[in-house]
C-alpha cells in the first residue's frame, strides 16, 4: 500500500496511507481525472469498473478523492500564493448547488477562480488558476480570498468586489459583459443603436488582436493612438441616446450599465497590463459548468472544498499544457517523501517530463 503525505496547517507533512484499497497514484489520478476533467459521477465510474469486473463502491472511491484533496493541499496553497503575487488577476464565480440532508433539498454555494495569466502583455510567469469554495456569495468571500491581493483585478461588477478596491486593489470591468447586453438587445429588437455599439467594440477588439502579446508599454501606446478615440466617439453616443429612447427599455439598462462603469472599462487608456475583458476567468469556469450537468450536485461544503482543491491542480496543469492524469500520478508518486517546504518544485511549471496534453501538440 503506498504511503502518502498528509497536510496539515502549521505542521510539517506526516505520513498517512490511502485506505480501503490497494490504491496506486495512477488509479488515484485515474478517478479524479474522470470525475473532475471527464465529468463521469463516481457512482458511473463504479458501473464502468463493474463491467471489467473490478468490485470499487463508490463509497470507496469518494473516500480516495476525499484523501487525494487533502494531500493535494500544500500543492494548492503553492498555486495560490503564485496567483497572488500576479501583478493583474482574473475573478469569476458560478454556482454550486450543494445537498442539504436536513431539508431533503440542494442549497447553492459558489465556486469562485482567480486566474493568473500575464502572457497578454509578454510576462514569462507560468498561468495558473485557484480556486475557492465558499457556502454563500457574500462579499466576505471574495475578500478573504484576495485578501493580500494589491494588483489589478479584472471582474464583473459584482458589488463584493468593492471592498477590495477600498484596500489597494485597482478595478478593470469587463468589455464581453457590456457587450453581451447589447448583443441581447440586438438579437431581440434589432435596435439599430445596439447594432453599432456592437460594431464600435468589435473595433476595439481588432486592436486588442493586434497588440495580444506585446510588452505593456507597446500595447499602452497603441491604446492611446488607436484605441483612445475610438472609446471617446463610444462614450459620445452612449452619452447622448438615453433621452431618445425609453428609460426602462433594455437597451437603456445596456447603456447604463455601460457608462455606470466607464472608469473601469477603460483602465487599459492607463495601464498597458489591463485587459479588455474577463474571458481567461470565464474560460476557466466551463469544466465546473459541463462538470454539474453531470455530478448535479456537491454531498457538502467538503465535498464542494475538494472540488475547488482538485480543479485548481487539473486546470492550472492544463493552462500550462500539460496532461492532468500524467501530472497528478507524477504528483501524487513524488508527494510522499517531498519536503512541504520545497512543494513548488512540484508546480506542473517545475515538474519535468510531464506529458504535452494532446490538443496542445498541434495548435490551430
Amino acid at each position: 500500500m503506498p504511503r502518502v503525505q498528509e497536510h496539515r496547517p502549521g505542521a510539517g507533512a506526516e505520513p498517512a496511507d490511502i485506505r480501503r484499497g490497494l490504491a496506486g497514484p495512477g488509479l488515484l489520478a485515474q478517478v479524479l481525472v474522470a470525475k473532475y476533467c471527464d465529468h463521469t459521477p463516481l457512482h458511473r465510474q463504479a458501473e464502468i469498473y463493474a463491467r471489467d469486473g473490478i468490485d470499487l463502491d463508490r463509497s470507496t472511491l469518494a473516500d480516495w478523492v476525499g484523501q487525494s484533496a487533502r494531500l493535494l493541499r500544500p500543492l494548492v496553497d503553492a498555486v495560490g500564493a503564485h496567483v497572488m503575487t500576479a501583478e493583474r488577476v482574473h475573478a469569476d464565480d458560478t454556482t454550486v448547488p450543494v445537498l442539504d440532508p436536513g431539508r431533503g433539498a440542494t442549497r447553492t454555494g459558489r465556486l469562485w477562480c482567480y486566474v493568473r495569466d500575464d502572457r497578454p502583455f509578454a510576462d514569462t510567469a507560468a498561468p495558473a488558476v485557484l480556486y475557492r469554495f465558499s457556502p454563500d456569495r457574500k462579499g466576505e468571500q471574495p475578500r478573504a480570498h484576495l485578501a493580500s491581493f494589491r494588483g489589478i483585478l479584472q471582474a464583473d461588477g459584482y458589488a463584493g468586489y468593492a471592498g477590495l478596491y477600498e484596500r489597494g486593489a485597482t478595478e478593470a470591468a469587463c468589455w464581453a459583459h457590456a457587450r453581451r447586453k447589447f448583443f441581447d438587445v440586438h438579437a431581440a429588437t434589432g435596435a439599430p443603436r445596439a447594432h453599432e455599439a456592437l460594431h464600435r467594440i468589435a473595433a476595439l477588439y481588432a486592436i486588442e488582436a493586434e497588440i495580444r502579446g506585446q510588452p505593456p508599454e507597446v500595447r499602452l501606446a497603441a491604446r492611446t493612438t488607436q484605441s483612445a478615440v475610438l472609446f471617446t466617439a463610444l462614450k459620445g453616443r452612449l452619452d447622448h441616446t438615453p433621452g431618445r429612447i425609453p428609460g426602462k427599455s433594455p437597451l437603456a439598462g445596456a447603456i447604463r450599465y455601460t457608462l455606470s462603469r466607464w472608469e473601469a472599462l477603460t483602465l487599459g487608456l492607463r495601464d498597458g497590463r489591463a485587459c479588455l475583458d474577463n474571458n481567461p476567468a470565464e474560460r476557466t469556469m466551463r469544466p465546473i459548468t459541463l462538470g454539474r450537468k453531470n455530478w448535479l450536485f456537491a454531498g457538502s461544503n467538503a465535498g464542494g472544498e475538494r472540488a475547488a482543491a482538485v480543479y485548481t491542480v487539473t486546470e492550472t496543469a492544463k493552462l500550462n499544457a500539460r496532461d492532468p492524469r500524467d501530472y497528478l500520478r507524477q504528483v501524487l508518486e513524488r508527494i510522499a517523501d517531498h519536503p512541504v517546504k520545497r512543494v513548488h518544485e512540484l508546480l506542473p511549471w517545475n515538474l519535468l517530463d510531464i506529458r504535452i496534453r494532446l490538443d496542445q501538440r498541434n495548435p490551430a
